[in-house]
């Protein structure tokens, strides 16, 4: 893992505080399946939340149907919100935010983490660049801690300071 995710994991423990539930971003850009699955089981991810509004792949095995099938094969969880959460809305996504539909894909998105080690994923590697970031920051704001894997032992986790009322 990450040393700042080492860190966040010793943080988490020793604060006195009870600990924040974990999620995880994750992209999946143009890694090949196993790559992509490495990092799952690196961090014993149980299930993926498809946030991509068009789930599609100029990677047939990042296309909606092969992933499910892919992860289901593996036996993880495949959820698709992207009907409710993915990227590309008119008026941009900061606006998107206050719409009913993002309050309800965000608290579809809490309740099936709340089952188990949970990462939402988008096509896009880096989370600095695209929806997961807002995602991401209403999530912190309902008591989760966001960690956004890059790469298997690579992660960014925002610091309080960068998380402004929204990016």
């Amino acid at each position: 893992m990450g040393s700042d995710l080492s860190k966040l994991v010793n943080d988490h423990f020793s604060s006195g505080q009870p600990p924040r539930p974990i999620i995880y971003s994750l992209g999946t850009s143009t890694r090949t399946l196993p790559e992509f699955t490495e990092i799952l089981d690196s961090y014993r991810i149980l299930q993926v939340v498809d946030v991509r509004r068009f789930p599609t792949s100029r990677l047939d095995h990042f296309k909606k149907a092969n992933l499910e099938a892919a992860l289901r094969g593996r036996g993880l969880e495949y959820v698709y919100l992207g009907d409710d959460l993915g990227g590309y809305r008119k008026g941009g996504y900061d606006a998107f935010m206050d719409s009913q539909e993002f309050t309800g894909g965000l608290e579809t998105l809490i309740s099936v983490a709340k089952k188990g080690t949970t990462v939402f994923v988008c096509a896009e590697r880096f989370a600095w660049k695209c929806h997961r970031r807002f995602i991401g920051l209403a999530l912190q704001k309902k008591g989760w801690q966001v960690v956004h894997l890059i790469e298997r032992e690579k992660t960014w986790i925002p610091r309080r300071d960068e998380s402004r009322d929204r990016p």
